[in-house]
């Protein structure tokens, strides 16, 4: 089939909700795609973050493929022993909490938002979360997400939810009243352009959860699973949330979302309160397994830190160069680099040129390449966007 025949599918019979490019992939290996028509693209946004380690990790193949032989998927009236160790291999990570699973990253902090009302009193409704979030396009999360242009044509969305600046203690100060059940944000604002927290903006919503009764969820969806060279982004500064969220990398590209809450506080999600069909099924589960061990058995943590640290240096070298670059954010293998001008044409260039990058909020370029990316691959990767920069 070529690929305007694929293409003419998609457009006679797929809901034309995603804006796609004219490339159908075939195949991927590593930091590598290929196309339908030969072209072999350096992919430094693998699968919106998805694909933390690499495409088709040789680890994950064999996980799933042995997975497949036996049980795909048993439905949560029973115990499994994918479930089970991933729930272990996860809180033993983390801050030893308990886990439900499910398919997504706004499933996951849908959950989250759930847990939050049941396990605090009965008068607290209200949510918090901060402007430039993004946590998932479901009626809950959607509202939870405080940007207007995912709000449109919704209207109006569901009520108790309070809107600050991400880091403006004073405002989060200000809207912490007595009915707020929990304060919901990433440690690193993804969609919303690589933005990281303060350790003072952290600790003042730890404080302030103490103090009311509230409970500290912290959307790891992006952050998690080691890309900013620690298992979760919550482990670069000194707090401790009651609930984390995750999903993409977790899977090493099958579909799987989490969230993991404190004992305590998991406790209170009774039979019936909440559930998800295809949550915890033995293939992601086994996938997700296999994803973890392999960042332990490769030291990924390591080398999203180290070589995180040297794409970063890679990229603000070009600064001098290229007047449209101001800065250069992130931590790890989540880096931002903010532009003085729109850079959706970049974008498109760098594709031609056979590197895949992904531009949000207009002028914020987003480098997340995959933990398994080696010096050589980011080399030509900058190389590539040096040149499309000189052009422009």
């Amino acid at each position: 089939m070529t690929t305007q025949e694929t293409i003419g599918l998609f457009d006679k019979y797929v809901i034309g909700n995603y804006g796609r490019l004219p490339r159908v992939m075939v195949k991927g290996e590593g930091a590598y795609l290929y196309d339908a028509d030969g072209h072999k693209i350096l992919d430094m946004f693998p699968g919106w973050a998805v694909s933390g380690i690499g495409h088709c990790h040789p680890k994950v193949v064999e996980a799933v493929r042995k997975q497949v032989g036996e049980l795909i998927h048993i439905d949560n009236t029973f115990y499994s022993e994918p479930q089970g160790k991933l729930a272990q291999l996860l809180s033993e990570r983390a801050f030893g909490g308990k886990c439900f699973f499910c398919n997504s990253g706004a499933e996951a902090n849908e959950a989250a938002l759930k847990l939050a009302r049941l396990c605090t009193a009965k008068e607290k409704y209200k949510f918090i979360t901060a402007e430039g979030s993004f946590h998932g396009r479901t009626f809950a999360t959607v509202t939870a997400t405080a940007q207007p242009k995912y709000h449109e044509g919704f209207l109006p969305l569901l009520p108790g939810f309070a809107y600050i600046p991400f880091n403006d203690v004073k405002a989060l100060e200000a809207a912490f009243t007595d009915e707020v059940a929990a304060v919901m944000v990433e440690p690193i604002q993804g969609e919303g352009g690589i933005n990281v927290a303060t350790q003072e903006f952290l600790s003042a919503i730890r404080e302030l959860c103490d103090a009311k009764g509230a409970v500290m969820i912290l959307d790891e969806v992006q952050t998690g699973v080691g890309r900013t060279g620690k298992w979760f982004g919550y482990q670069h500064f000194d707090v401790e949330p009651d609930i984390i969220t995750m999903a993409k990398a977790l899977g090493g590209g099958v579909a799987i979302g989490a969230m993991m809450a404190k004992p305590e506080i998991a406790a209170t999600l009774v039979p019936g309160k909440h559930a998800s069909t295809f949550g915890g099924n033995c293939l992601a589960c086994a996938a997700a397994v296999a994803t973890i061990e392999a960042i332990e058995e490769d030291n990924l943590l390591q080398a999203a830190a180290e070589i995180g640290q040297y794409t970063q240096d890679k990229l603000r070298s070009l600064k001098d160069k290229h007047s449209i670059i101001d800065h250069v954010r992130g931590i790890g293998m989540m880096i931002g680099i903010q532009l003085t001008r729109p850079g959706a044409g970049i974008v498109a260039a760098c594709l031609e040129k056979g590197l895949r990058i992904n531009c949000t909020h207009d002028t914020v370029i987003r480098f997340m390449p995959p933990m398994t990316v080696t010096r050589e691959q980011i080399d030509a990767a900058v190389d590539i966007f040096d040149s499309v920069l000189s052009e422009s």
